[in-house]
């Protein structure tokens, strides 16, 4: 029989620990609605998630208060994890992002900048620091009750949670997902919850309003321009940001925008980072709405499933379809996807050299280099196919704090000296320069090749400068897109605004 020694040595720590759990979550940006003004539902899978983890973890250590502060301090990381999140990327933390856990391990560069050094080491020394003297300083519970009475207790607790999760798993599932809605509607924990769900259910893409559900007509290859389609890693018109910024960073971007077919503002469902969800719907020609639950992380459905896409619509009329990524090809699971979605031909990291970054990755000259050579082979065999080629830089990628601002670029484009803490600007105007230089390389290669060639380049989304925006202008999440011919010059261009999804379809044309 229990006393209530032991209802005291378990519960305390239990109920103390929801009451931090649900103080915890007044920590989270954006500050979801309080617990109490919730569905009854989304509360009974906070509180049931957490006496979960608490009885499963109790069931390891035998020790509340260790087993209280294990989860609490898991919560707790994910709350700073969140608000690091929505500050550079202005969205939460998402139950697809849990799978970026092990992304971290293996591509750290690409993520552990972000969270910072100082606090990845603080997490981890803290974590050590107590599972150390959790498991050293307080008794198994073991000692002071018989084993029968510490399952029978348990048993009941989590008899308890799995009643609470499985009303809340009556809530109704999600007919669209906002991301900033659900989670003020439902807290971290139920969010995490009904985007959990739905993923699992995996539904199917619903592929009708695909640009490129009819077959292609097969063309004539004589008549059939080369087409070159650049996603621009993080690349926008920072001379939205301050008039100090002079026109001349991109004068072969100007020139090429007002001898354009269609040039304006793009919007792209990713701020950032997430370049797959941006690459997804000009690949497919979809919506985020579209694809639902994949839209937050659309390779892991598109590895598996065919859907009607730009690569495979061009090969049917006719191209030679290739992909260009400087990067590591099972990235994302570009290695799967690519071949899945028509392409010919994957050229990835392997055919670039150390010697050809400019910065912390693969320069923009380099990859201009390629495409310039396969135009180049193309024009030398009269009976090849024409090429579509679709490209996706690297060399603007962030972490931008991790190089450092040149001087000579800031004297050169700006009016005057940038703000204090706009280093990263600095950074970034040195390699838009690049790019802007690689529209030039590519406008005159398509311009000598022995058949048209048209050039598509857009922005797959912002770059990550939260005190940039802050200091100087706080920009909407667009990028800028532009479509040349070179036989256009004749042709009076069109300013227009489009989504990314619009822009595969006027291309796939």
């Amino acid at each position: 029989m229990a006393d209530t020694s032991t209802f005291v040595s378990v519960g305390l720590p239990l109920l103390l620990g929801l009451i931090a759990s649900i103080a915890a979550e007044q920590g989270l940006t954006p500050q979801p609605q309080k617990l109490w003004l919730r569905s009854l539902k989304s509360t009974c899978l906070h509180v049931g998630s957490w006496l979960l983890l608490f009885c499963l973890l109790l069931a390891l250590t035998q020790r509340p208060w260790f087993t209280m502060a294990a989860v609490l301090g898991l919560q707790i990381f994910l709350v700073v994890v969140n608000n690091v999140k929505f500050d550079s990327l202005k969205e939460p933390f998402l139950f697809q992002d849990f799978e970026y856990f092990w992304d971290m391990i293996k591509h750290p560069r690409l993520y552990i900048p972000f969270f910072g050094f100082w606090r990845t080491l603080l997490s981890s020394l803290g974590a050590i620091a107590v599972i150390t003297l959790g498991l050293t300083l307080e008794p198994s519970l073991i000692q002071s009750i018989s084993l029968g009475l510490f399952w029978s207790l348990n048993g009941t607790l989590l008899l308890i949670a799995t009643v609470l999760l499985l009303f809340g798993l009556t809530i109704p599932s999600l007919d669209h997902f906002d991301p900033d809605h659900d989670f003020d509607q439902l807290g971290q924990v139920a969010f995490f919850w009904l985007y959990g769900r739905a993923l699992m259910r995996s539904p199917s893409i619903d592929s009708q309003a695909s640009p490129f559900l009819s077959p292609a007509s097969p063309n004539n290859a004589e008549t059939l321009p080369h087409l070159i389609a650049v996603q621009s890693e993080s690349f926008f018109d920072p001379r939205r940001l301050s008039p100090l910024i002079k026109d001349e960073l991109l004068e072969n971007y100007d020139r090429v925008v007002s001898q354009s077919l269609s040039h304006g503002r793009l919007e792209v469902p990713a701020w950032g980072a997430n370049t797959v969800r941006t690459e997804c719907s000009f690949l497919t020609g979809l919506a985020p709405a579209a694809l639902g639950i994949h839209a937050f992380n659309p390779y892991r459905y598109l590895a598996k499933n065919n859907v009607p896409n730009l690569a495979s619509h061009m090969r049917e009329k006719g191209y030679r379809t290739i992909c260009i990524h400087p990067y590591l090809a099972n990235f994302y699971l570009r290695d799967k996807v690519f071949p899945k979605l028509g392409f010919d031909q994957f050229i990835d990291i392997k055919d670039f050299s150390e010697d050809q970054k400019e910065g912390q990755y693969t320069g923009d000259a380099a990859v201009a280099d390629k495409i310039s050579e396969l135009i180049e082979t193309a024009s030398r065999q009269p009976e090849s196919k024409p090429l579509f080629i679709f490209v996706i830089t690297m060399e603007n990628h962030g972490p931008l704090h991790l190089e450092k601002p040149d001087p000579a670029t800031v004297e050169q484009f700006c009016q005057q000296p940038l703000p204090p803490g706009c280093d990263d600007l600095a950074v970034y105007l040195g390699h838009i320069r690049n790019a802007d230089r690689m529209i030039d390389q590519l406008t005159s290669v398509l311009s000598q090749a022995s058949r048209e060639g048209v050039l598509c380049w857009y922005g797959d989304h912002l770059p990550i400068m939260p005190t940039v925006y802050r200091s100087m202008a706080e920009v909407d999440g667009r990028t800028e897109y532009l479509i040349w011919r070179s036989d256009s010059s004749s042709t009076t261009t069109q300013q227009q605004d489009l989504s990314v999804e619009q822009l595969a379809a006027q291309l796939g044309r």
